[in-house]
Order: structure tokens, then C-alpha cells, then sequence
């Protein structure tokens, strides 16, 4: 899958840097391990679980890391679509709308355009991601208590770009040719947070509701 959404989207469109992990480390190892199962075909069900012997902490860690590097990929190529005219709330459809909130310059949840959303929801992630305390690279550096509980707020908050992005942009994904690899990036996305159960039921619901059964159609 790497290869094939790197063929199609355009790299110098990355919505942010990649973040990349230092080879020679347990984590670069997972990484690449991940990467070779993927490529090779296996049922992304299988994918997805934990390989024996390895601590579930680092495992989330590579996929949120990867998941934030996929996704920026796919929306930095239809940001140029995404305006403060043609979506001028984060929303996914007319029933469902997102409002950010970070505790520090947005202490309520602030309804704002979509690209606004996304610059403000790449930067937080960015800023987690990059934080020892929260995501330790160092040998023998053992995860916070809370590791777990904010990946599932980065999950669940990256699972709205795929809303957003299914619902007011497939037709620009479409016109690339590209829909078959945004959906694989989604299935292994939803087959990842089902397995590990980081992602409430409800949040699911803008691609899972019938008239938009998206995942239905995808990973079923």
C-alpha cells in the first residue's frame, strides 16, 4: 500500500513533514515489519495483530505514526479542494459537524473551516507524537499510564479526515484514480482500531450509517 499511495499521490503535497522512525530501534524494526506484511498480500484482518513477543504499546505507537503520515499524504492532495468557500465547517455531510477544542488556545469546541480543523488537528498530533513523554524512543523509557488514551483521541480525530474527505472530496480522489488506495488505507485503518478497540462505536457512525455504509462496502 505505501507504494502504491505513493505513486499516486503527489509527495510534495504531504499536508505535513513525515515523521520517520530511527532505524536501528525496536520501533523501525516493528515498522518495517508492518510495512513487509502489507506489501505481501496477507488478509489486512491478519495484518493488523499484535506479532508474538511484541509489547502492544510499541505496536500502536508505528501504526498511529504511520496512520498520521497516510492520511496527511491523503489530505495535503485534496487540500487544494478544501477552502474556506467550499467548506467552511469541519463537518462530514449535513449531519455531522466537528468542532475543535485543545485546552489551550481553544478552551470550548470552536466550529471553524475545515482546512483551519485540519492545520490545527496535524499540528496537535505533531506535537504529541514528538513529545518523549508521551511517545519514548529511548531503550528502557516505559510509556506513560495514559499512552493508550491518547492515541485514541489522535485515532478518533484522524478517523474525521477520512470523513471528511469520503463525504465532500471523493469526487477529486475519484478523478485521480486513486479511490482504491484511499480505501485500502481505510480498511487497514479500520481493521487496526477494531482490533484494539481505540475507537468508540459512535464515532464511526458518519461511515457506517446506511445511506453512507461506506465501511460496509469496504471492509465487509
Amino acid at each position: 500500500m505505501a507504494l502504491c499511495l505513493g505513486q499516486v499521490f503527489s509527495k510534495d503535497k504531504t499536508f505535513r513533514p513525515r515523521k520517520r522512525f530511527e532505524p536501528g530501534t525496536q520501533r523501525f524494526e516493528l515498522y518495517k515489519k508492518a510495512q513487509a506484511s502489507l506489501k505481501s498480500g496477507l488478509d489486512l484482518r491478519k495484518v493488523v495483530q499484535l506479532p508474538e513477543g511484541e509489547n502492544i504499546n510499541d505496536w500502536i505507537a508505528v501504526h498511529v505514526v504511520d496512520f498520521f503520515n497516510r492520511i496527511n499524504l491523503i489530505y495535503g492532495t485534496v487540500s487544494e479542494f478544501c477552502t474556506e468557500r467550499t467548506c467552511p465547517i469541519m463537518s462530514g455531510g449535513l449531519r455531522y459537524e466537528y468542532r475543535w477544542q485543545d485546552g489551550d488556545d481553544y478552551k470550548k469546541p470552536t466550529k471553524l473551516p475545515a482546512l483551519k480543523y485540519m492545520n490545527l488537528l496535524m499540528d496537535w498530533i505533531e506535537t504529541n507524537i514528538n513529545n518523549e513523554n508521551i511517545f519514548p524512543t529511548r531503550v528502557g523509557v516505559p510509556f506513560p499510564k495514559n499512552f493508550q488514551q491518547v492515541c485514541k483521541k489522535i485515532l478518533s480525530r484522524l478517523f474525521r479526515v477520512f470523513v471528511h474527505v469520503y463525504i465532500h472530496h471523493f469526487d477529486s480522489i475519484c478523478s485521480m484514480g486513486a479511490e482504491a488506495h484511499i480505501n485500502t488505507c481505510y480498511k487497514h485503518y479500520y481493521y487496526f482500531i477494531s482490533e484494539f478497540s481505540l475507537i468508540e462505536h459512535s464515532e464511526l457512525e458518519p461511515l457506517v450509517r446506511k445511506e453512507r455504509a461506506m465501511t460496509e462496502k469496504i471492509c465487509n
